[in-house]
């Protein structure tokens, strides 16, 4: 299993951060600085906590004015480049919010995002001068360097992961729709993910809004219909209607239900149950109607579903997918998957009934169960 994250900060980096800044700045006291982040519950802390500590640490030992404070960063940031460095825009989060300092700060928070990223720090600055930083945004999406213009979609993002979430973009996102529309045929794959997820965020509260510029977009540009796909994942999982139209799944093409496409379906587990860290093999299979219309190709996603149970008792459920391509009438769709039942970071499993389930276009076609033990 990966260490986590948060050990990358250990004696060592910290020393070597602090003679680079004691290089840049002689009154840098290197040792001083880290006895301050790693003080007291250190130990204890999570990774944005941590970064949290080194930031205040770092302003507690460079200058008092800002501007000062952001020049010796200036002198190193190009050397400190990577994940680890995030708390050079976290910096700019926590010292330079001051009306005085904003165009300082945004000229701060474009330079460190091509170091690091700074989608995590630019949020206060939307929450409490929205009137300034959707122009400021807008900008950005013009700019030549890629990771600017990715900072403009991804710091933006309604429910950015690990971010502050903007509630005044999840109730009206149509002040960041022109900004999309700048971005939807952008060349960088890296700003072209961000926009997708961007969509993907706006999905969860105006789902109408994305199929509205889904259908709009998609066939005016590849760049743009690869955006439109991976904006719509959620859309398709749901076996929104109007989403499988548009990619031209088979439920809507021919007007029939998925089990009208379906003549027979299973869904077979090798065992009957299994202990928490252990794993299962199912086996699925599907057999396509032979007697459909007069279509010869079915363009069907296939996919399993497990009910998990929850520290509630609940079940809450999740799809896996198996398979999302044409097939021919009378075809038969089978295969094998192996399902590990290890705790992960996003999943900590319980025991209980867990029921599995097979599904052809977002319509359930065949069930099973397995009892997880501890």
């Amino acid at each position: 299993m990966a260490e986590p994250l948060k050990y990358m900060y250990d004696g060592q980096f910290l020393e070597e951060f602090g003679a680079k800044v004691h290089a840049a700045w002689s009154g840098f006291n290197i040792d001083k600085f880290v006895i301050g982040v790693r003080k007291h519950d250190w130990e204890e802390l999570e990774l944005k906590p941590r970064i949290r500590r080194i930031t205040e640490t770092l302003g507690t030992s460079l200058p008092d004015d800002y501007e000062e404070a952001l020049d010796i960063l200036y002198r190193i940031d190009k050397e400190c480049r990577g994940f680890p460095y995030l708390f050079f825009p976290d910096f700019v989060e926590v010292y330079g919010r001051a009306p005085r300092h904003w165009d300082q700060s945004m000229e701060a928070l474009a330079r460190f995002t091509k170091g690091s990223s700074s989608e995590f720090a630019v949020r206060p600055f939307i929450l409490e001068h929205p009137d300034r930083m959707i122009p400021q945004l807008l900008e950005w999406a013009d700019h030549p360097d890629e990771h600017v213009r990715r900072l403009s979609s991804e710091g933006s993002r309604p429910r950015l992961p690990w971010g502050q979430s903007l509630p005044l973009f999840k109730r009206d996102p149509s002040p960041m729709i022109p900004l999309l529309e700048k971005l939807k045929a952008d060349p960088s794959l890296y700003v072209r993910k961000s926009v997708a997820n961007h969509l993907n965020d706006i999905v969860k509260d105006h789902p109408e809004l994305v199929i509205e510029l889904a259908e709009k977009w998609k066939g005016s540009d590849p760049l743009t219909d690869w955006i439109v796909r991976h904006a719509c994942r959620t859309l398709i999982k749901r076996a929104n209607p109007r989403v499988m139209a548009l990619f031209g799944y088979s439920v809507q093409d021919n007007d029939v239900d998925a089990k009208q496409l379906v003549s027979e379906a299973s869904i077979l587990l090798s065992q009957a149950g299994v202990a928490i860290g252990g794993e299962i093999n199912l086996h699925y299979r599907i057999k396509l109607t032979e007697d459909l219309s007069e279509s010869k190709r079915l363009k069907l996603r296939i996919e399993y579903g497990i009910d998990f149970v929850k520290s509630s008792g609940k079940t809450s459920l999740k799809r896996f997918l198996l398979s999302d391509r044409e097939y021919a009438r009378g075809d038969i769709a089978e295969g094998q998957r192996t399902h590990r039942f290890a705790d992960l970071t996003t999943r900590k499993h319980y025991v209980g009934v867990h029921v599995f389930t097979l599904w052809v276009n977002g319509v359930e076609v065949a069930r099973t169960e397995l009892d997880v033990t501890k």
